[in-house]
């Protein structure tokens, strides 16, 4: 959001270029181009083609480097060793140094990123509460602008805190400054009932969020929400993953690994998924990140190889029996983390020169099998699971846990998910015991949510809600636990410095604790 107020408040379409870069002007000055507002907002054609833009904005946020960069740092994934020696900025998300500042333009750049896309669905929800027009098409449209809105103003919450609030029709109330977090939350809340308002059951597109994102999104709102915006209620997120579960719209696929086959995109588990192919500008270069630098320097066609931004935590890809994260039989493990690297009959050696981990186990879930022998890696493009129905039953399932309901939070766990990851076949020593106390629960969810979901995004929150992050971190991450420097305040990254210097609503005071203005 940096220079929010002067340029990033601009969206990608010629109408909305009437209004001056700045919000300011956009409320007092005559327009400069021949569309006045009025005429602009005047037919829903000149709005649907921004909203149809955020999907593209939105997604492009989850491309390349970018849409893993807050797994870093976790007790999940880390850096491989080459990145680490060779970029301090980007290192010092897992080694939480002196170098995770408010000039670090690593994290400068997701915070842009996002606020690019907040930003421009602001200026369409503003624009569809001027238009005139009535019916299902407007509807659909501010549902979707909505949903969008919330659901990156959630993302920059959980990470930073207090944020400002973008909503065109408040700025001279709210204007850029950080707001409270009860206040924060009440609007993303607010967002999020209007997505699951206006949004239909189903779309053709499926770029375009459905009723059911918007519900399973508003759940995970309420479970995730810190203590201090005073909105946590499980019992209210309990009723939207309810409503996500007994919808009949959506089902665990039998096969786990079938998943991360590029053929079944889109399928019965999808609740959304950011839509990418092999064609650029529709690649997401995931795999450029994830692979093996070592593949890479022996074959560029190699579909696994790449440069090592996010590799698994020794926790991650170890078994119980090594001190680690999994149990024998458990099929998820080698779909979700390569361990063999022979490429057509050759296993590559260890280059001196590189940092050492390169035939460490890697993240298996982003190979794309497409590209192998035709395209290089970058052109990686499977989709991006943003909700998946494996991730509702178990937020439903903690649900239940906090709410009484133990006994029967062990049941979806056992027989739907951890069935599943067993082949269909749960052996008896595998289950869980229904009359496990809610503590024991929560303690052995932290896991199941790793061993199901490693690498989709989630677990920094994950660790943040529980407040677990320091302790799990610095005993897990090998780059953590080396620096020795995580702190408490780290649970939240700081302000990037160029924000404060050009948002005139932020100042150095408004940094969050812990963090020098440097």
């Amino acid at each position: 959001m940096s220079t929010m107020k002067r340029k990033y408040i601009l969206v990608p379409l010629v109408f909305f270029m009437a209004v001056s870069a700045s919000c300011k002007k956009f409320l007092i000055q005559e327009p400069q181009t021949a569309l006045t507002e009025e005429q602009a907002f005047a037919s829903l054609k000149n709005i649907e083609p921004t909203v149809l833009g955020l999907y593209t904005d939105w997604r492009n946020v989850k491309k390349d480097r970018g849409g893993f960069m807050f797994t870093l740092g976790t007790d999940e994934a880390q850096q491989g060793a080459f990145q680490v020696r060779t970029d301090d900025r980007q290192a010092s998300l897992d080694r939480y140094n002196g170098f995770l500042a408010p000039s670090n333009t690593a994290l400068a750049e997701q915070w842009n990123s996002r606020w690019l896309v907040i930003t421009s669905a602001s200026k369409a929800v503003y624009a569809l509460g001027v238009n005139k027009e009535s019916g299902s098409l407007k509807n659909q449209l501010l549902g979707e602008a909505s949903f969008i809105r919330g659901a990156l103003t959630f993302e920059i919450s959980q990470y930073w805190g207090e944020i400002p609030i973008i909503d065109q029709a408040k700025t001279k109330e709210y204007g850029y400054k950080r707001q409270p977090l009860p206040l924060v939350y009440q609007f993303i809340i607010n967002d999020l009932e209007n997505a699951i308002k206006y949004l239909p059951e189903t779309q053709t597109d499926k770029r375009r969020a459905t009723k059911g994102a918007a519900l399973a999104l508003l759940g995970k709102v309420y479970l995730y929400a810190p203590a201090a915006a005073n909105v946590r209620d499980y019992a209210k997120a309990k009723t939207y993953f309810e409503q996500v579960v007994n919808s009949g719209k959506y089902s665990l696929i039998p096969n786990y690994a079938d998943l991360w086959k590029p053929a079944n995109a889109n399928s019965a588990e999808s609740i959304y998924e950011f839509q990418f192919n092999n064609i650029y500008p529709d690649n997401n270069q995931t795999q450029w990140q994830m692979g093996s630098r070592s593949l890479a320097n022996l074959n560029q066609y190699c579909y696994f190889g790449g440069y090592d931004l996010m590799v698994p935590t020794q926790y991650c890809y170890s078994d119980v029996s090594a001190g680690g994260l999994w149990e024998d039989g458990d099929v998820r493990k080698t779909e979700s983390i390569r361990y063999d690297f022979t490429y057509k009959g050759t296993t590559p050696v260890l280059n001196p020169t590189f940092g050492g981990d390169e035939l460490d186990p890697h993240v298996k879930k982003y190979e794309d099998p497409r590209t192998d022998g035709t395209l290089s890696f970058w052109y990686s493009g499977k989709d991006i699971f943003l909700l998946r129905y494996a991730d509702i039953l178990l937020c439903y399932a903690e649900t239940l846990n906090e709410t009484g309901a133990t006994s029967q939070a062990v049941d979806i766990v056992n027989n739907q998910i951890r069935k599943r990851a067993w082949g269909g076949s749960l052996p008896a020593d595998k289950r869980w015991n229904s009359g496990m106390g809610q503590d024991e629960f929560r303690t052995k969810m932290l896991d199941e949510r790793m061993r199901e979901l490693c690498f989709e995004g989630w677990r920094r929150m994950d660790l943040i809600r529980s407040g677990k992050l320091v302790d799990l971190v610095k005993a897990r991450n090998k780059w953590t636990k080396q620096s020795g420097t995580i702190q408490q305040y780290h649970n939240r990254y700081p302000i990037p410095l160029q924000e404060i210097k050009q948002n005139d609503d932020i100042g150095p005071e408004d940094q969050n604790p812990g963090y020098i203005n440097n």
